[in-house]
């Protein structure tokens, strides 16, 4: 059971590992060669765009029924990995389905896992 379950949290950290080394490799900003400076918004803007979307995301699986208290919502652009844990299976299918409704988000990576009681 222990050995089950340290798996299971293992693979679910190596996948949120994966995409954010993923991500952090192809999002290097294009930089205009006439001018010498990125063409758009600041890393600030992006942040802040990021945090927000990463919020309506959040709300919106709390809307529909999904327990948030142990979900992490990674933005980078528009995509987003939902991780973490939720205490039922079939929270995971429908947090998938109510992240891809969030207006502003292009593609879910859905790397949640179902909680084995003992947390």
């Amino acid at each position: 059971m222990n050995v089950s379950r340290t798996l299971k949290l293992a693979s679910a950290a190596l996948i949120v590992v994966a995409s954010i080394n993923a991500w952090s490799q192809s999002s290097e900003p294009a930089m205009s060669t006439e001018s010498g400076s990125s063409a758009g918004p600041s890393k600030s803007d992006i942040r802040k765009a990021n945090r927000a979307l990463s919020k309506k995301v959040l709300q919106a699986l709390s809307k529909g029924g999904v327990d948030t208290s142990s979900i992490r919502v990674l933005v980078k652009g528009s995509a987003i990995t939902l991780a973490g844990n939720v205490p039922e299976e079939s929270q995971i299918e429908k947090a998938g389905e109510l992240a891809k409704q969030v207006s502003g988000v292009t593609s879910v990576k859905n790397a949640l896992v179902v909680n084995e009681g003992g947390q």
